[in-house]
């Protein structure tokens, strides 16, 4: 069992991970693979750059996971990761054998380690994953929430520059018709 202080600890280790996500305008999400103290495992979020809907944190942190250890199973790890996991990456750990998932944030519109559904307490799989929740929880939403402010932010300033751009642009061929 994990302390309160390890498990903050790896935790910071998944922000900073998001952090380099957010710092390539990517969706700053981080993950981390623990296994016996160790990780074994890290990744962000690399949609943008990859082009890729398949690279998430928790897939990568996963991929990076089972080459470290020249396993696909991952029976004894940890994933720490800071917004609560969508379909493919729940999946993806109960395919891997992850044993708990501590998440930071709760995801609304596409939690399923609680929120919207619990894909990882099915019983129906072969396998479940324990689940603890709300990890630096606060820390963990205030990437995502001051992310999108300022992504918002740049769209608002981006739609005045094109409209003050097309503003010059009729102001000068009036300009020009006044001269011929």
């Amino acid at each position: 069992m994990l302390t309160t202080e390890e498990k903050e600890c790896f935790m910071r280790e998944a922000i900073k991970e998001a952090k380099k996500a957010g710092a390539k305008l990517e969706v700053p999400i981080g993950a981390v693979v623990v296994l016996n103290g160790e990780i074994i495992g890290r990744g962000h979020n690399r949609r943008e750059e990859s082009h890729d809907a398949t690279t998430h944190a928790e897939m990568l942190a996963i991929q990076e996971a089972n080459q470290t250890v020249k396993n696909w199973r991952l029976e004894d790890a940890q994933l720490f990761v800071t917004l609560e996991p969508c379909p493919m990456c729940s999946g993806a750990m109960i395919l891997s054998r992850v044993k708990e998932l501590y998440y930071g944030a709760p995801d609304p519109k596409g939690g399923t380690a609680g929120t919207l559904m619990n894909l990882l307490a099915d019983e129906r799989f072969n396998h479940q994953v324990e689940i603890e929740k709300a990890i630096l929880e606060q820390e963990c939403g205030a990437l995502l929430t001051d992310f999108f402010k300022a992504l918002r932010q740049r769209k608002k300033a981006e739609k005045a520059a094109r409209k003050a751009a097309a503003l010059q642009e009729s102001t000068d061929g009036t300009d020009k018709e006044k001269e011929g």
